[in-house]
């Protein structure tokens, strides 16, 4: 079995989803898309991520304004509103008749060229959209085991190439990332950013816990993670002493603890980072308070 933060309990409810195509519903085994779509061609496309919880998608304005962000940045105008595209998220989970533990892909590209080209100006449509929703929820033996982590030598890029925020199709660097962290042995990469200060994960984002501390990256170089944003409102709600700062790797191998966190795992303790085991190599005590509170606060969003 493949072990990480992104662990599900098999569920064969999924072999029988209906997924929304521009509007269009199709079987698992017939959702594609045409090779002349712009994200297939050269990753011209950006994605978001929803989880239903107890029939409320938590935290969907934040969402929806990182994905705006997102279009923004790639130069991509969207033919719908965030309301109404909110109303086709709906309508893929009413189909489904999903109600709880449902994590949801919403992905947009640029739409389908004339001919293969980065060129904008050869797209021939308007975006297209795709929504999966899969019924999927965590193992919780990945959260008890925690996972192994592998500081790759691929760096998170600065903002003036291609902004670590940026949520888009083009994830070669993270894959190439994770592929060195398996074939070191562990579950997934960490990545440093080009100053060589600690950044992100391949898929996540990274804290660590020193002295009852919580402390994650400036921010400048990582993922800009709705979860990573929560755990930090929820450490200032709690009066738990939260740093964004830069710290190396020299900070990271003594740390009491360290977690990484994800729309879908929530948080996940890590053990082990290249090879060294991290405070007492288990899921702690001061992550499990932050998970409980972070749990709390997606019960009051939902409420």
């Amino acid at each position: 079995m493949i072990h990480g933060t992104h662990n599900a309990i098999e569920d064969p409810r999924n072999a029988n989803i209906k997924i929304m195509i521009n509007d269009e519903f199709y079987d698992r085994q017939d959702a594609k898309i045409s090779v002349f779509d712009s994200g297939y061609l050269v990753g011209d496309g950006i994605w978001e991520a929803f989880r239903l919880h107890k029939g409320h998608l938590a935290f969907s304005e934040m969402h929806l304004k990182r994905l705006w962000s997102a279009a923004a940045s790639v130069g991509m105008t969207f033919p719908f509103s965030k309301k109404e595209l909110l109303d086709k998220v709906w309508k893929v989970i009413e189909l489904n008749q999903m109600q709880d533990n449902v994590h949801v892909r919403v992905m947009i590209t640029r739409g389908i060229k004339k001919t293969p080209s980065q060129d904008p100006r050869l797209t021939i449509s308007g975006p297209n959209v795709v929504i999966i929703a899969e019924h999927k929820k965590a193992n919780q033996d990945s959260k008890e085991k925690g996972i192994t982590l592998f500081t790759s030598t691929i760096r998170r890029g600065s903002p003036d190439y291609l902004d670590p925020r940026l949520n888009c199709h083009s994830k070669l660097h993270e894959v190439q990332a994770l592929v060195q962290a398996i074939e070191a042995g562990a579950d997934e990469a960490l990545m440093l950013d080009i100053n060589g200060f600690v950044s992100t994960c391949n898929a996540t984002n990274f804290f660590i816990v020193r002295d009852n501390e919580v402390w994650t990256s400036t921010g400048e170089y990582c993922m800009n993670g709705i979860t990573r944003q929560n755990v930090i409102r929820v450490c200032e709600k709690h009066d738990v002493v939260c740093k964004q700062k830069n710290f190396s790797l020299f900070d990271v191998y003594n740390a009491d603890e360290a977690f990484v966190t994800g729309t879908f795992g929530g948080l996940t303790p890590v053990t082990k980072i290249d090879g060294r085991i991290i405070g007492e190599g288990k899921y702690g005590d001061f992550t499990k308070k932050l998970s409980g509170f972070y749990e709390q606060l997606i019960e009051e969003e939902c409420a």
